[in-house]
């Protein structure tokens, strides 16, 4: 398996790379009034608008950093109605790791308010946990986001 590193303050994460779209530099957002603080925005993709969540904000509660290493990672999102784009703003996504899945475990510790939360691997760079991309949106927000679109 590959996947995306990136981080949220000291701790490393990873995205398969199977979910991801592609990678590029942020860019500017339109603003969504309304929608929850964690919602970026929504930017024009292939002449589609695209929403945009920010994984610090939504970790956090603070928005990602603008680096060099923030990017805007596109992602299938496995929304009603078929999968549509989502863009994530992640902060210092830097490399790609490969592993196996039997690199991977259980953290042991349920997080019931953060769902998106998956397994952990052990690193030289200390514990790794997967961002679970289906898993990132409350239905309530999903239905804010892709509420009647045709895919």
């Amino acid at each position: 398996m590959l996947s995306l590193l990136f981080r949220i303050e000291p701790d490393h994460y990873a995205l398969d790379s199977r979910e991801i779209v592609e990678v590029r530099p942020l860019c500017r957002l339109k603003q969504l009034p309304g929608a929850p603080a964690w919602v970026a925005g929504l930017f024009e993709h292939a002449g589609a608008p695209v929403p945009v969540i920010d994984l610090c904000t939504l970790a956090l509660g603070r928005p990602a950093h603008d680096r060099l290493s923030t990017r805007l990672v596109l992602v299938h999102y496995p929304a009603t109605g078929g999968p549509h784009l989502l863009g994530l703003i992640v902060e210092k996504a830097t490399e790609f790791l490969r592993s196996v899945a039997g690199d991977w475990c259980d953290s042991g510790v349920a997080t019931p308010d953060t769902p998106y939360l998956g397994q952990v691997m052990h690193h030289e760079r200390g514990l790794i946990q997967q961002v679970r991309v289906s898993e990132l949106l409350p239905a309530s927000v999903q239905a804010l986001l892709y509420g009647g679109t045709d895919g």
